[in-house]
């Protein structure tokens, strides 16, 4: 039994020591590079068949938010990148016209900078409606713990849910002719260990002894997707999603 015990307590010392270690490293390596969105939802934008010829001329005219985290002009930037990145559409500006097109074509009839002639500003084929419709805050959730001599281990995670309505309005007929509608779930882990020197002491106590010295050790990590990030990947999909049905028509 008192061998036992020592081994014991040489294992746990080991992951002990192992464990706060890690959580160091973790901290002092927290910095991480710039990369080019290679996530699930970008690869399958990716995926989409260009078919040859002039792409087809989109614009967004109104994109709202039921989800006070959603802020609705970086959402539109979203979603005006994923629709040039889908290789599918080509976007009429239509929300900053007077911010950049209109003063480039004032300086240009005005000879201040060289460049063609004004001709016609491109009309859209189809007009989106983009609503963020639904954010369903605790949509599950699952917490475990266990105590073994002292030493808790504990652990749980939680799933939110955001929800994207596009809605595809033919400019010619006014008719909406399609819509696409993805939701996403939102997941957050979290993980704690604590107590360990009580377990070492608990083992130790097998033994008819005590510890020489207080020896304890917790670590504690959580881990959540941003809800921009869950937005980027329900427009990606959703545009994906439309570039094949416009297409198929």
């Amino acid at each position: 039994m008192r061998e036992l015990a020592q081994r014991l307590r040489r294992h746990i010392a080991i992951a002990a020591v192992a464990t706060l270690c890690v959580a160091v490293a973790g901290a002092a390596h927290a910095q991480s590079n710039a990369r080019v969105d290679d996530s699930a939802s970008s690869k399958e934008l990716a995926r989409v068949k260009r078919a040859p010829g002039v792409r087809t001329t989109v614009a967004i005219y109104e994109l709202r938010s039921a989800v006070p985290e959603v802020q609705v002009p970086a959402a539109q930037e979203m979603f005006v990148t994923a629709l040039i990145k889908s290789g599918a559409f080509a976007v009429a500006e239509r929300q900053r016209l007077n911010e950049g097109l209109m003063r480039e074509r004032q300086l240009n009839s005005a000879g201040i900078t060289a460049g063609p002639a004004a001709g016609q500003v491109a009309a859209a084929r189809y007009v989106f409606e983009v609503v963020v419709s639904e954010a369903n805050r605790g949509a599950g959730e699952s917490a475990q713990s266990v105590n073994i001599g002292g030493m808790s281990v504990g652990g749980g995670k939680s799933a939110d849910a955001i929800g994207l309505d596009v809605r595809i309005v033919d400019v010619q007929s006014g008719l909406v002719v399609d819509a696409v509608n993805v939701v996403k779930t939102i997941e957050a882990r979290t993980s704690s260990v604590s107590g360990v020197g009580n377990l070492l002491g608990s083992l130790r106590g097998l033994s008819g002894k005590t510890m020489p010295i207080n020896v304890d050790g917790e670590s504690r990590s959580s881990r959540k997707e941003g809800v921009d990030r869950a937005l980027r990947a329900c427009i990606e999909v959703a545009v994906a999603e439309l570039a094949r049905r416009l297409a198929a028509d």
